[in-house]
């Protein structure tokens, strides 16, 4: 659903990172707990990134929870993460609220389960005020179809310039492109997640399984990312508080 209302001016300027939440079940297989035990762990992970992201820089952030792929696991695990999410829905609006973080949740919501699409719609609607972090969670996310499904709304409508596009893929006015997308576990690929927003973003893969990440790992994730040079095709390195305008 497209957002009428546009980033704040602060939040543009700070950076939008994405993060494949990625070894939550090898992270309890390693420890002979369940996968269920691990992506609860996971959610844990979760609020500490969030808490901790404002402070180093962030001002958007988007973590891949459940992409359109992963219908395809077991039925047990998948209503154990559908579960998770609605006490997610349930428990941390409040939190979310008093520290000023905005909810979006992109992907398909048809196909979720009864009562969860209207959770997420009552939790975008509480924390719509949120200026401190622009949290983003993807469920049922593919970023291919994303991008199907903008250029099939964009037909007819004559030329379009990247920016207007863009709005058409992401659902929100002026979004700012991905700066890094951190990957956990150690495996490296993109897996369908953020392929338009991301097309210059910086990659960083850390062994660290999700459950185990820490405020400590997204700092060090970002002083590699704030090491780098980023020319955007070009010869001169771009400084992060120019790439908005690009």
């Amino acid at each position: 659903m497209q957002s009428n209302v546009a980033l704040k001016p602060d939040a543009v300027a700070r950076l939008h990172v994405g993060i494949i939440m990625d070894g939550n079940g090898r992270w309890a297989t390693r420890r002979g707990l369940s996968r269920l035990r691990g992506h609860e762990a996971g959610v844990e992970a979760i609020r500490r990134i969030v808490e901790a992201a404002p402070d180093q820089g962030v001002g958007t952030l988007t973590l891949y929870a459940f992409s359109s792929d992963n219908w395809r696991r077991p039925k047990a695990e998948v209503a154990a993460l559908m579960g998770l999410l609605r006490f997610y829905l349930a428990n941390e609006i409040a939190a979310l609220v008093r520290n000023g973080v905005r909810l979006t949740v992109i992907g398909r919501r048809d196909r979720l389960p009864d009562g969860i699409a209207a959770a997420i719609t009552r939790a975008e609607a509480e924390t719509h005020g949120g200026t401190t972090l622009h949290l983003r969670i993807a469920i049922d996310y593919s970023a291919r179809d994303a991008i199907l499904n903008a250029a099939a709304r964009a037909a007819g409508a004559g030329p379009l310039s990247r920016e207007a596009f863009a709005d058409l893929i992401t659902g929100e006015a002026g979004l700012r492109d991905v700066d890094l997308i951190i990957r956990t576990s150690g495996e490296k690929r993109l897996s369908d997640f953020l392929l338009w927003e991301g097309a210059y973003a910086e990659l960083h893969f850390t062994e660290r399984m999700w459950p185990e990440f820490e405020a400590d790992d997204l700092a060090d994730a970002l002083a590699s990312f704030h090491r780098r040079e980023r020319r955007f095709g070009g010869l001169t390195a771009i400084a992060p508080a120019e790439v908005a305008s690009l």
